[in-house]
């Protein structure tokens, strides 16, 4: 998968350092990731979940969310947000 936008980690870990390490494997295994569905994503991250139109990842044991658009057909992954769960659960994305 291409991973865009890669800046949105940088931005989001600048301010919670303590998200690199759990960011950084989701970066490299979405990268290296072919999906065609929302099962593959599960395969990979088991707690991937569909919020609407958007696919949200639990990280770093569920303390921070990364919402993205997955475009399977041109696999491509559009990072939306990236919030803690707090920020996430007061719909701070929408």
């Amino acid at each position: 998968m291409r991973v865009l936008s890669r800046k949105a980690i940088r931005e989001f870990t600048e301010i919670h350092p303590e998200a690199i390490e759990p960011l950084a494997h989701w970066y490299l295994v979405a990268r290296r990731a072919f999906w065609s569905s929302l099962a593959d994503v599960r395969r990979d991250f088991r707690h991937a979940d569909v919020a609407g139109k958007y696919t949200v990842f639990n990280i770093g044991g569920n303390n921070f969310r990364l919402i993205a658009t997955i475009k399977y057909k041109w696999q491509v992954v559009y990072i939306r947000a990236i919030l803690t769960h707090a920020e996430y659960d007061k719909g701070a994305w929408l």
